[in-house]
């Protein structure tokens, strides 16, 4: 009977340690208390945001290309909206050619110059043979584009010059999406900032249809209704990534809370054959009141950073990463591994992250389960392409532009990335699944599975990154790919899902930490946050103990 007791409060507690924590201390007796079910949260709010899709035609006489070679749309007044990109009816037909837009900024007659709109986005998507790589709903797409609140636009798409045979046709179904990014989550005053922000606001406004001979759709995806007393269909998978409520923004910030530390007991020690052993029971309970202090609401807005020590301590109690949906054949043959076995000492202090609550995801849009790849092994570094124009405070806008862009507009289930990092070095939670668990990505074509991708939003191909974002992508891979044994400073064999650099099957070696140009020719991350991923690995293993 005692060891049976044992064993379930171990159990109870090892749920406790993998929830968020935040810094107050209440009573030890609330550490226990469970999170609510699904069915018990709150309605879904009614989020804003919404996207005009206008069809591009050819240009008129007064072009100096027109043609076939050539379509877009004239100078136009439209709703408000703050990022823009070009959708077509093929996913599997290339852009050969150019896109540029000009804009006016909202309430005023100012227009921007031309904008390049980049092309070349095929890349950043699911595996050929995955489920998402073949869906009926998937489009061609450009990269979006953040052009911050506008209310007028001119577009241009040019076929580039051809050979004896003549410019190659533009694909069919050209149009034009306007993203809004619709209101920002209230701001609440137990929202802890996570770092340096910028003065700025989110200015978005819900936009209708455009009324035109050749109608304009709205893309929206509302949420069902559920029966009174019902249950979610699919349990979210952990407390940072499926529930819907009031939303708040990052507030200007004050001096971070300092990160929760465990005492040496509650630790994870290795034994006298070397291999990890659980610490004693005791020991874990007199650490409760450090590392989860005082339970965070369900799905909360930020996860606060844990010091070294709470972060090894937690992760000695994560369940393995199950159930599984495998998302192919080569996949399958990975043994999927606990935190217990991967972790040993090298797992580098979780940092403060910023949840899909918190930045504002609509979850009515996304696909509602959850697909996982069986461990992660390698993370692929990104640029978002979508410009240097925002400031730290718009980020959540962006990231709301992007998702709504990523799944209404391309067609994909979910945000393609894992994570996300803003200029002033903030951490976003991408993909829906649970930040500490192994969740399938749509970022580096190909190799997908058994990886991580992480967006730096912004265009780094002659504009230097952000000191503050090579570091966020240094502590995010410390702590990600210590959970998995990774040193980021070691190499790993990825086996190739399909691309143009590697065939399928095709084994490759990679650098832990890879830009997305080491699996597929492409300019992604951009040359200059490329040239500083060596930094980026020397300071992750650093922050891991190496």
């Amino acid at each position: 009977m005692r060891a049976s007791l044992a064993s379930s409060i171990a159990v109870t507690c090892a749920a406790v340690l993998a929830l968020p924590v935040s810094s107050a201390a209440p009573a030890a007796a609330e550490v226990l208390v469970q999170p609510p079910a699904a069915s018990a949260l709150p309605p879904a709010p009614d989020l804003s945001g919404s996207t005009q899709s206008l069809p591009l035609g050819p240009l008129g006489p007064s072009s100096r290309a027109g043609g076939s070679g050539e379509q877009g749309l004239p100078r136009r007044d439209v709703k408000p909206f703050s990022l823009v990109g070009v959708v077509w009816d093929d996913p599997r037909a290339p852009l050969h050619g150019t896109v540029q837009v000009r804009t006016r900024a909202t309430g005023t007659d100012t227009w921007s110059e031309w904008q390049d709109v980049e092309t070349h986005n095929d890349e950043h998507g699911a595996d050929p043979d995955s489920a998402e790589g073949t869906s009926r709903a998937l489009r061609g797409s450009t990269a979006p584009l953040w052009v911050g609140d506008s209310d007028g636009v001119e577009i241009r798409v040019r076929a580039e010059a051809g050979g004896t045979g003549g410019a190659p046709p533009l694909p069919a179904g050209l149009r034009l999406e306007l993203v809004d990014p619709g209101d920002g989550p209230e701001t609440q005053t137990d929202t802890e900032p996570v770092l340096e922000t910028e003065p700025g606001t989110d200015t978005g406004t819900e936009v209708e249809q455009v009324a035109e001979a050749a109608p304009p759709q709205t893309r929206t995806a509302p949420a069902p209704a559920a029966p009174a007393g019902a249950t979610a269909a699919v349990a979210p998978a952990d407390a940072t990534s499926a529930a819907v409520a009031p939303e708040a923004p990052l507030p200007p910030a004050p001096t971070p809370a300092p990160a929760a530390t465990v005492p040496a007991a509650t630790l994870a020690a290795p034994s006298a054959s070397g291999a990890l052993t659980a610490p004693p029971l005791s020991g874990l309970l007199a650490g409760l009141g450090a590392i989860n202090a005082q339970l965070t609401p369900y799905a909360a807005p930020w996860l606060p950073a844990l010091s070294k020590e709470a972060t090894e301590a937690i992760a000695s109690y994560l369940p393995p990463f199950l159930p599984r949906t495998p998302a192919s054949g080569a996949e399958a043959q990975e043994p999927a591994k606990t935190p217990v076995q991967a972790a040993a000492p090298y797992i580098g202090p979780r940092p403060a992250i910023v949840t899909r609550k918190g930045w504002g995801a609509d979850e009515s849009i996304r696909e509602k389960t959850f697909v996982y790849t069986n461990t992660i092994k390698a993370a692929f570094v990104h640029h978002s392409a979508t410009g240097n124009n925002y400031t730290c405070a718009q980020a959540p806008s962006v990231l709301r532009s992007i998702y709504r862009y990523h799944v209404l507009s391309s067609g994909w289930r979910d945000f393609g990335y894992n994570f996300a990092i803003d200029k002033c070095g903030n951490i976003y939670e991408g993909r829906a699944g649970g930040v500490d668990k192994p969740v399938l990505g749509a970022h580096t074509l190909g190799f997908n599975t058994s990886t991580m991708g992480i967006a730096v939003l912004g265009t780094f191909s002659t504009t230097a990154p952000p000191a503050a974002s090579v570091t966020a992508v240094a502590r995010l891979t410390a702590w990600k790919l210590g959970l998995h044994g990774i040193n980021p400073k070691g190499s790993v064999t990825l086996t190739s899902g399909g691309g143009n650099l590697y065939a399928k099957g095709t084994k490759v070696k990679f650098n832990a930490i890879a830009g997305h140009r080491d699996g597929f020719a492409t300019d992604c991350p951009g040359s200059l946050l490329y040239g500083k991923l060596g930094t980026a690995r020397t300071s992750a293993a650093s922050y891991q103990g190496r």
